[in-house]
């Protein structure tokens, strides 16, 4: 009976000699072995690996994967001394298993609250040096990639590594927000109203050309037209004369045919003259006298 008992405690003892003589290494993992609480391995690959047993080795286990920092959006002034609320999160993972446990004891926690502030000092350094415009427009990559080059030159001395710095959202508090869109807002109107001023000076411009070419082209059309009629009454004036030349009765007859049309061509014109006038002597005389 004492013999069976002694079998089954040396088997026990066997069994967890063997169990803490063997460990995993997760491929998402890294692993540091201990040796009486002193570090003496930390570069395992992903398999099955052998320590010595009975607690005088002991390993400790951490995730290598890409971890996110994501935390609350912070102040930050920018260089016209305006606040803004920045919404960012680091990627980041453990370089170093060894160095990592060092700095931090493992906890990370305390490994992530050290690089959040290392990232938020690198922040207000950029934000410090920019505009809000370029922040928010054309110098938003140049500034991450700074940031995620400065803060790795920091954080390699405790055994990690940052992946990548990015912006989610640059907001304005409310009690700048409004001071902004009122600035822009008077840009604006003063661009706008600079246009304006503008395209009234352009329109008086084109409005005198075009009033001076009009007044041209009436005068030269006067001008053409007054020659023309002068040209045309002369041409008139020597036909009357070459006619009246040739038969000075009959022009004399045909002009006063043409006064009568024009004196008699309407019924309700009343026409007072004396009987003997001038003007009615083709109708007292066949000859014209």
């Amino acid at each position: 009976m004492a013999a069976s008992r002694l079998f089954m405690v040396l088997g026990a003892i066997g069994l967890l000699v063997v169990a803490t003589s063997f460990f995993i290494v997760d491929e998402r993992q890294v692993a540091i072995k201990f040796q009486l609480g002193k570090i003496v391995e930390s570069e395992y690959e992903p398999g099955l690996h052998f320590m010595k047993p009975l607690f005088i080795n002991n390993v400790r286990k951490f995730d290598k994967r890409i971890l996110t920092l994501d935390t609350r959006p912070e102040r930050f002034l920018t260089g016209e001394k305006k606040n803004v609320l920045v919404d960012f999160f680091v990627k980041w993972r453990i370089q170093d298993p060894a160095t990592y446990y060092t700095a931090f004891g493992g906890d990370e926690r305390q490994a992530a609250l050290r690089l959040l502030q290392i990232i938020k000092n690198g922040l207000n350094n950029e934000f410090e040096n920019r505009t809000i415009q370029q922040v928010v427009s054309g110098e938003r990559a140049a500034m991450m990639d700074n940031l995620t080059v400065h803060s790795n030159e920091q954080v390699t001395q405790f055994g990690i590594e940052v992946i990548d710095v990015r912006i989610k959202q640059i907001e304005l508090p409310d009690e700048v927000r409004e001071a902004v869109f009122q600035r822009m807002r008077a840009e604006r109107s003063r661009v706008a109203a600079e246009l304006r001023a503008q395209g009234d000076e352009s329109a008086k411009g084109i409005r005198a050309v075009a009033e001076r070419e009009r007044t041209v082209l009436l005068a030269e059309a006067q001008r053409d037209a007054d020659t023309m009629r002068g040209e045309g009454d002369a041409r008139a004036t020597a036909i009357y004369a070459d006619a009246y030349g040739k038969d000075a009765e009959f022009y004399g007859f045909y002009r006063s045919m043409n006064a009568y049309r024009g004196a008699l061509s309407s019924k309700q014109d009343v026409l007072v003259l004396q009987p003997d006038s001038e003007f009615f002597k083709y109708f007292n005389s066949d000859a014209g006298n």
